[in-house]
């Protein structure tokens, strides 16, 4: 064999060469030119195509998962902004079911009607701030007015002039307070 030499591959198998005339030489570069194979840009463009569309579901879901905190929020809000134009009617119907009357069915009436909007509020969730005797809170409760010494403990609630709610986190009216001064 004296035109091939004997050479070793990086796995260790033989690679036979053949001695090749120059003009074999010369047409080697274009015969090792890369051909386009259809196949694998094809499966290069459907590569593409399905990540391109795996990025337009994901901000798809992006934006429904948007949408419906979005929705949320304004539901909520304007639960919240209807409760706090009925907060009126409340305390009407608080000090109408307080007051003694002649007519004892009317007054039973009332207590009745109270008692249902009170409890068709608590199912929605609103909560009443009523806290005499407890430390002020500013988050809670407007002070209005000052006690004296005589009334509690400095710094505390000593009467509650208008109760207040809150919904959730959020307090949609504050209550009207008379704190004890520190």
């Amino acid at each position: 064999m004296p035109q091939d030499s004997e050479r070793m591959n990086p796995e260790g198998e033989e690679i036979l060469e053949e001695a090749s005339a120059p003009e074999e030489a010369e047409t080697a570069p274009e015969a090792q030119a890369p051909e386009e194979d259809p196949l694998a840009e094809a499966r290069a463009q459907a590569e593409e195509y399905l990540n391109l569309a795996q990025r337009v579901q994901a901000d798809f879901d992006n934006f429904r998962k948007r949408t419906k905190a979005t929705r949320a929020e304004a539901y909520e809000d304007g639960a919240r902004e209807f409760i706090r134009q009925l907060l009126p009617v409340v305390d009407n119907l608080e000090r109408a079911a307080q007051q003694e009357s002649q007519d004892e069915s009317l007054l039973t009436g009332v207590r009745l009607v109270y008692k249902q909007l009170c409890d068709a509020m608590e199912k929605r969730g609103v909560e009443v701030i009523d806290r005499p005797g407890e430390k002020f809170d500013p988050a809670l409760e407007n002070a209005v007015m000052q006690g004296t010494p005589e009334e509690g403990e400095p710094g505390c609630v000593c009467a509650v002039l208008q109760k207040g709610y809150k919904m959730g986190d959020q307090v949609i009216r504050h209550a009207m307070v008379k704190v004890v001064a520190e």
